[in-house]
């Protein structure tokens, strides 16, 4: 069941990374080409933040490692021995406002 975010994609600008928490799960956000999307913020590694990392040529790239996952994937595209794939969920634009595919 899609969860609201008290966000519109108005409030995230390209290339912006942001943690926020739905229901207990810390998620962050990414805007990235107009289009935003969403992975488990807490990276599978080193348990970092990586809303506090930085977007590079269309990867989220951990402040810690530098370990770098696919924004529309989650699958872990540089140091793959490190880490396994970031979890990935479903965002939706619906009314101006964000919406996330949380597992239950």
């Amino acid at each position: 069941m899609p969860r609201k975010v008290l966000l519109g994609p108005a409030d995230l600008v390209d290339g912006e990374l942001r943690g926020v928490e739905i229901e207990k799960r810390m998620v962050m956000l990414a805007r990235e080409g107009g289009k935003t999307f969403a992975l488990d913020n807490w990276c599978n590694h080193a348990g970092c933040l990586l809303s506090g990392g930085r977007i590079e040529n269309k990867l989220v790239i951990c402040p810690c490692h530098e370990v770098g996952f696919e924004l529309g994937s989650g699958r872990v595209a540089t140091k793959p021995v490190l880490c396994e794939d970031q979890e990935r969920f479903e965002v939706e634009e619906r009314e101006g406002q964000l919406w996330i595919e949380l597992p239950e």
